[in-house]
C-alpha cells in the first residue's frame, strides 16, 4: 500500500475516532458543565474583582490563594519566625514590571488591608501596615501563636482601580496545639457584647446577612464608624482559606454618625462548604471582632438552619480572635 494512501485511512480513522468521543461527551457531560469549563479556562486563575463584593468571578475565581494575581505579586516578606519575638512584618507589593507599586488608592480609607490568621481560623488580625516612599510595607509585630499563618494582603494599584488580593504563608517556631474547626454557630461574644449573625449562604449566589449586636440584653445603637462603615466581614473557606471582605450594604458611614443594632452584608460564597466568619465593629472608639462559623449550600438546595451554640463563644476568646487588633 502507498504510504499516501496509508495515512489517508489513518486520518479517517482519527476523525471517526474523535467523532465518537465528541459524542459521548455530549451524551455524558450536560451543556452547561462543558460551558462552565470554557469560561473558567478563558479566565484562567490570575484573575482579580473586588474581593467580597458579589461580583460574578468570585463563584470561579476565589481570592487570596496565590501570592500572584494580575500581575501583581507579594516580595520581600519578613516577619518573625517564631513566638515571644518582637520585629516588623514588613512586604512590597510588586507590579507587572517587576517594580515596587507605590501608587494605590484608597479603599475604605486605607492603602493596604492586612489580614493574618493561623490555618485553623485562629489568631485572626486585620491590620493597616504604613508604606514608604520606596514601596516598603511595615508594622510592629509578635506571633499571638507558633503554626502555620496566612498572611492576605488587599489593595487597588491607581493605575488599574480594581481590587487586588495577594496572600503567603508564614511559619512560625514554638509550641502549637492545633485547634479543631468549630461547629457552626450564629451567635459569639466579643469583649462582652453579644453577637449574632441571620442569614443563609448559597455557593455562587449573593446572600443578605444581617448582624445585630447586643449588650445585656439592650440593642447596641452606638456602633461607630470604623474605616468607613459600620462593620468589616472577613470570610474564609475552611480548608483552603480562599477569601471574601465584605462591606456593608448602603452608604459609607460618615464620621459622628452612629448606626445599630443591624448591620447587614452581601455575601458570595464561591463554593459549598464551610466558612469561618469574622466582623469587625468599633464601639467606644475600641475594634473588637466576633467569630461566626456557616455552611454555604450549593445554589437553589435551600440552606439547613445553623446551629444555634454560645459554646464557641468561650474557645473564640482563649484562641485571641478579637485580642490581636492593631488597627
Amino acid at each position: 500500500m502507498r504510504a499516501s494512501t496509508r495515512l489517508g485511512l489513518y486520518a479517517a480513522t482519527l476523525v471517526a475516532v474523535f467523532a465518537v468521543a465528541f459524542a459521548t461527551a455530549g451524551a455524558v457531560v450536560p451543556q452547561e458543565t462543558v460551558q462552565s469549563w470554557t469560561q473558567q479556562s478563558d479566565e484562567g486563575h490570575g484573575g482579580h474583582g473586588d474581593a467580597g463584593q458579589g461580583g460574578g468571578d468570585e463563584a470561579t475565581s476565589p481570592a487570596g490563594l496565590t501570592s500572584e494575581s494580575g500581575g501583581y505579586r507579594l516580595d520581600a516578606v519578613g516577619a518573625p519566625t517564631t513566638t515571644g519575638a518582637e520585629q516588623d512584618l514588613t512586604l512590597t507589593v510588586l507590579g507587572p514590571d517587576s517594580q515596587p507599586v507605590t501608587d494605590f488608592e484608597l479603599s475604605h480609607e486605607k492603602e493596604l488591608h492586612l489580614i493574618a490568621v493561623r490555618a485553623d481560623g485562629t489568631d485572626f488580625r486585620h491590620v493597616h501596615p504604613e508604606r514608604d516612599a520606596e514601596g516598603q510595607w511595615s508594622i510592629p509585630w509578635e506571633w499571638a501563636s507558633a503554626g502555620s499563618h496566612r498572611l492576605y494582603a488587599e489593595f487597588v494599584p491607581a493605575v488599574t482601580g480594581e481590587t487586588i488580593t495577594v496572600s503567603t504563608v508564614a511559619q512560625v517556631g514554638g509550641d502549637f496545639t492545633p485547634s479543631a474547626t468549630s461547629d457552626p454557630n450564629v451567635t459569639t461574644q466579643a469583649d462582652g457584647y453579644d453577637v449574632s449573625i441571620d442569614g443563609e449562604m448559597a455557593a455562587g449566589e449573593s446572600s443578605t446577612m444581617t448582624v445585630t449586636v447586643t449588650r445585656d440584653g439592650e440593642s447596641v445603637t452606638m456602633l461607630e464608624p470604623y474605616l468607613g462603615a459600620y462593620g468589616h466581614l472577613v470570610a474564609l473557606r475552611e480548608g483552603d482559606l480562599a477569601y471574601l471582605h465584605v462591606h456593608p450594604r448602603g452608604e459609607e458611614a460618615q464620621p459622628g454618625e452612629r448606626s445599630g443594632p443591624e448591620v447587614a452584608f452581601d455575601v458570595t460564597a464561591p463554593t459549598p462548604g464551610r466558612y469561618l466568619l469574622y466582623l469587625d465593629f468599633q464601639v467606644d472608639g475600641q475594634v473588637r471582632t466576633a467569630r461566626f462559623v456557616l455552611d454555604a449550600t450549593s445554589k437553589g438546595a435551600g440552606a439547613s438552619t445553623p446551629v444555634q451554640s454560645r459554646g464557641n463563644s468561650d474557645a473564640n476568646d482563649e484562641n485571641g480572635d478579637h485580642d490581636d487588633h492593631d488597627h
